[in-house]
Formats: C-alpha cells, structure tokens, sequence
C-alpha cells in the first residue's frame, strides 16, 4: 500500500487531539469533522482542515457514514483513524471505506465482525482455547426471557449490550427484578449508544479484577502482545484508573494471557492495535470477557511503560509496512498510572455536569524534577464548552515513575496542579482514591470504589495532622492580603497599621487559636497545643493556585477568596477556612446557622439532562423504589424512583423537555 499522506479522523475530542499529535510528528496532514456543538472544538482548531457534519446528536453527525464519507470526498484523505466509540467498531464502516480505497487505521472488517458481537467473539475465543466466562451465548428477546436465563446461570449475572463498549448497556442483576428492570435499561442505552438492541448474559465474577492485554500486529502475520493493563478502578462498569503493569500479576500469569490474547488475534486474522479483556479471581485464574477492535482510551499507560507509540503503529501497519520489532523487544519499564478526568459531580452521585470551563490549567507535562513524567490528553481548553451531547470525559492524566508508589505520589501531586472550575468535575476523587490504603497496597478489584464509597463521595475530612496545615496555610494568606492591605492604606502620621498575630482559624469542625510569627522566608504558626508549623509560599492575592513549604513537605493547594473566607482544595479536601481576630471569633459563635430548604417531597433533576420518560401522572400513589421517571444526558440512562411511599401531587416536566440540574420533575403530597 502507498503511503498516508492525509488522514481524516472520524472522532472528537481528546482522541481526536491525540491522534493529531502522532500525525503531525509523522509530517502526515490531519483533517477533522466536527458538529454544531463542536464548532469551537480543540480537535477542530488543532487540525489542518476541519469539515462540519452536521447537528449535535451523534446519531446525526459522528456515526453518519454518508457524512463521513463526503467528508472524505471533499478534503482528499486517503486515510480514517476512527479513535474509540463512535463509528470505531463499526464493520459497515470499515467496508464503506475498503470499497471507496481509503485506508482504515484499524482491523480488518471480518475482524471487527467477529469480535464486535460480544456473543460470536465468545464462540471463537473458546474454539481457539481461549478461558471464557460461564453464560447464554444466544440473543434474548425480552425481559421474561432474561430472567430466566439470569435464574439458570445463577445470580449475581452481568447483563450486557452485544454490540457495547465502555460501560454502556451493561447493568449488574442480582436478582429477578433487577434482571427484567436491567435488561430494558440495557436495550435503551445499547439502542441510543450504538443503534443496536442486543442483549446477552453472563455469570458475573464475584471479587473480579479487570485486566487486559494489549495486542499490536500487522498484515504480514506477525502478532504480539505489549504487557498488560489494571483497570479494576470502575464506577457503573466505567474505567476510572488504570495502570500498567497490573500489581497483581505474576510473570507466568501475563505471558499465558498475552499468549491467548496473541492467539485469538491470529484466529481471526487480526493486525493494528487491539485489546482483548479478561477478569481475573484472586487466585489468578482469567477468563475472555471481550476483544475491542480499536485503539483503548487508556492506551496511554502502555505506551509509557513499553516507549511505542501506538497511533504511529497503528498507522505503519495501515500503511501496509511490516512491524519494526519481536516480542522479545517489547519491555516494561517503569509503571504508569491514568485519572480519567470526568465532567461528573462527586457529590452528587458522580452525575453528569455541563457547562463552561472558566478555569482549565493542567500540570506542566514531561519530565519531572524528581525523575516523573507527566502527560496529559485533553480534548478541552479554559473557555470552551462542556456539552451534553457527548461522553464526559474532559482528559486522560497519567504519571510515570520507576515504581508503582512513586507513579502513585506523582499522580497525587499531578491532581493537586490539576485547576477546573466551571463545572462539577470528580478531581477530589481521583485524589482520594490516591491517598486510599487499599489502593496503594494493590488489594483492589472492580467493586473498590462499591466497597470503599458505599454511600458516595462527600469529599475527605481533614484529620487532625491535615487540619494543621490547612490551618497554617489560611493563617499565611490571611496575613498576606493584611499586609497588602496596610500597604494600600498608607501611613497616619508616623504610624503604620501593623497586622495581627493572635487568630483563630476555623475549618471543616476544626478550631483553634494560633499565633503567627513572621520570619525572612515565611512563617511560623504556633497552635494552643505548643506544636509548630513553618509555613512559606511565593502566593500574591489573585492566584488560584499556588505551592506550599509546610512542615517540610511542599503540596500544592487550589485557593479561592469568598468575601472574608478562603476556600482550600488539597487531596479530595475542600475546606472552607476563616481567620478572625479573638473578639470576633467568640461573636462568630453566636450566630445562628441558616439551614437548607426542605425539598423531601420534590423530585428534582439530578443533573442536566432530558426526560425520556414519565412513569407516574398526579394523584397517583406509590411505594418505595417504584420508578417515576428516566432522564439521559452524556449517552447515560438514569432511572428516579421513589425514595418512600407518596401520592403525587403534581407533574411538572413532560417526556422530551430538557431540564437544568436541581429543576423540579414532579412534586409529592
């Protein structure tokens, strides 16, 4: 085959950016396609030629083959690379563009057929000795069916979209109720996601690990496989950490997983990048979950630790060329860590959250300092919109270091760096999970964050150690915008004011009295209990970020001043500090504390969205965990049921209307 000269990328956002990246490295030129909603896109702007494919909604623009294929037509690419989602896994697609003579950066079309159905590529896994996961291989016609299917199995089982990928259309059942609930939610979300409503079931692995090898070949036969992937960090079945290599598998374990992953490629004539998935129990055992015909939104972890890039590869093997290294090249070095950065509210349930970016300032990327790299695919920019349209990731933030905690510590103080505001956004998660015991020692599986936050997310409460440091950290710039202030204010006569040094600091339930001495590089705090704290920072009023010598550990804090209050983000900490003067202090204590609004007998939206469905109509009475409505929004379906038993008063959104978060749906009795 010739060479690419001009690719079109059939995608958006980070992918998108990410595929430019490598193209512009290979002096190949990029075109990229974008809809109404993502006129002002990153993707767009970083491309050498951009064409619109029309309206919003996917379905009418990203996996519109007529529209790509015009797309194609008119810029002159001789090349696609569909990134992941979207039209990547699409057969009719790949044909599409075999029989218009535009190269696909992907698979072979029988490839993408064979393993793209969940239930065909389970047969073809077994018949080349592949371990598989106990389930019913056919299709499913309705609900009744998938209840006794689950029944037959063995609960809990795993209900899951035949043609799905990255978490839609999957829904764990545990019992018959939430088999039949389970299997319609699946077959709506497969529907919208993928324009394909087939379901299939399977035995779920209690106590699971999600594991997967990642495979590179070319069309002259040759296969290999290049380490494995942990990605067991999972919320709603979607990937939220990886790493690589996985802390959990042994030397014997990853070479029989790659070598059945390399041998289910070979059976079905497979080359450029792929993924085949396994779950792993805790005794190593692993069993085929699925094979994605595409490049993995956490390849960047791979490419750290084996030094291959794996969009340049893709495109050398579309190319026609022959792979330019053996398995025995492929080395692991180092570990990796990714934080998939989310447009999702931790505190409300990880729901979606739209809106504008009006601050975006990620870590400097590249080496580190201390020997770390930092690197970070984004697909976004300060400014730019948050849509609901789309998948809500914002980007991919990964670490490397020569060793596992190293990786973990440079993550930690990467998210710390990490500023957005503007939208809902899970950082203080991520940098929860980082600090978490469990997941430093390895001990992980996918029901972790199930398991560790089984009421949610409401940030990290400072201990006693953390409060301290906070503490010193708001009592520094307090003393800052006091000096600033006493600059501006001049002199009277001969006297100029002289700030304070007796304060009381208050934040997150904690409060003490604390002197300030001021020394050549910073400050010293002395807390009512005799301890010290140094404290020093190169921070002036209007810096929303800034670095900390506290105790003799240096972190780095998000700051932002509300009226008389400072409000500090330190690793999944968010804590509202204030420091006042004594007197006033003792007054502070005496106010009343305002409470909340009584909203127990609303429903309100929980995140911005569109109803697609209204269950119940007013006067009606219903019970405990009775559905009342569904709301979509960023490709995921979410069902409201009743928290108690109630008579609705009234309705006050119908199906199809769009709703902002905290809108009123219905109202009870």
């Amino acid at each position: 085959m010739a060479a690419i000269n001009k690719i079109l990328i059939a995608n958006r956002g980070e992918i998108a950016c990410r595929v430019i990246r490598t193209a512009r490295k290979m002096g190949i030129a990029t075109v990229a396609v974008y809809s109404d909603a993502d006129a002002e896109a990153l993707h767009v702007r970083q491309a050498d030629e951009a064409v619109h494919i029309g309206p919003a909604p996917s379905s009418q623009s990203y996996i519109v083959i007529d529209r790509i294929l015009d797309a194609i037509r008119k810029t002159g690419a001789d090349a696609v690379h569909p990134g992941y989602g979207f039209l990547s896994e699409n057969p009719a697609f790949a044909e599409a563009l075999e029989k218009a003579g535009i190269a696909f950066i992907g698979p072979p079309v029988g490839a993408i057929q064979a393993m793209g159905d969940k239930i065909t590529s389970k047969k073809i896994a077994a018949e080349a000795g592949v371990s598989t996961v106990p389930g019913h291989m056919g299709l499913i016609e309705d609900a009744e069916e998938a209840v006794k299917i689950s029944a037959s199995i063995g609960y809990p089982v795993m209900i899951k979209a035949s043609a799905g990928g990255g978490g839609k259309g999957m829904r764990i059942a545990w019992n018959d109720a939430e088999a039949r609930e389970g299997f319609q939610s699946s077959r709506n979300e497969a529907k919208n996601s993928f324009g394909d409503d087939r379901i299939f079931i399977e035995k779920f692995v209690d106590q699971p690990r999600h594991i997967e090898i990642q495979v590179l070949g070319d069309q002259h036969g040759n296969t290999l496989y290049l380490g494995e992937r942990e990605c067991s960090i999972q919320r709603r079945n979607q990937k939220v950490i990886e790493e690589a290599p996985s802390p959990f598998l042994d030397a014997a374990t990853r070479k029989a997983m790659g070598e059945q992953a390399v041998a289910l490629a070979k059976a079905v004539g497979y080359f450029s990048a792929g993924t085949v998935e396994f779950i792993v129990d805790g005794s190593r055992n692993f069993y085929f979950l699925e094979m994605n015909t595409r490049l993995q939104v956490e390849h960047p972890v791979t490419e750290l630790v084996t030094g291959i890039d794996l969009v340049e590869q893709m495109i050398r093997v579309a190319a026609g060329e022959t792979l330019s290294l053996s398995q025995d090249d492929v080395k692991l070095t180092g570990w990796a860590i990714e934080s998939r950065l989310y447009a999702e509210d931790p505190y409300r349930n990880f729901l979606p959250s739209i809106g504008r970016l009006t601050r975006y300032r990620p870590p400097a990327e590249g080496g580190q300092d201390d020997g770390t790299v930092v690197r970070n695919d984004t697909g976004v920019f300060e400014g730019g919109e948050i849509s609901m349209y789309y998948d809500p990731m914002i980007a991919k933030l990964c670490t490397w270091a020569p060793d596992r905690v190293a990786a973990i510590d440079a993550m930690g103080k990467a998210l710390d760096d990490f500023e957005v505001d503007g939208i809902g956004h899970n950082l203080p998660f991520l940098s929860a999970v980082m600090d978490h015991d469990r997941f430093r020692s390895g001990n992980i599986t996918t029901a972790f964050i199930a398991e560790e936050f089984p009421d949610g997310f409401s940030g990290v409460h400072p201990d006693a150690a953390a409060a301290k440091k906070l503490a010193a950290i708001a009592v520094l710039l307090n003393q800052a915008m006091q000096e600033r202030a006493a600059q501006i204010s001049g002199t009277i006569g001969n006297h100029r004011r002289i700030p304070a040094r007796d304060w009381v600091v208050t934040l997150a339930g904690f409060e003490e009295a604390v002197t300030l001495e001021t020394l050549p590089d910073g400050a010293s705090v002395r807390f009512s209990d005799g301890t010290r704290l140094s404290v020093a920072s190169a921070w002036l009023p209007g810096r929303q970020h800034a670095r900390f010598h506290v105790g003799g550990e240096i972190i780095g804090v998000k700051i932002n001043l509300i009226g008389s209050a400072i409000r500090l983000r330190w690793r999944g900490m968010d804590v509202t500090a204030r420091v006042r003067s004594p007197r006033i202090a003792e007054l502070a204590r005496l106010m009343p504390v305002k409470l909340p609004p009584d909203t127990s007998k609303m429903l309100l939206c929980p995140m911005p969205g569109v109803i697609t469905s209204v269950s119940v109509k007013a006067g009606d009475a219903v019970e405990a965990g009775q559905t009342l409505a569904t709301v979509e929004a960023m490709k995921m379906e979410n069902v409201l049921k009743a928290e108690r038993k109630g008579v609705v008063k009234r309705v006050a959104a119908s199906q199809g209307q769009s709703l902002a978060v905290d809108e009123l749906i219905m109202e009870f009795e």
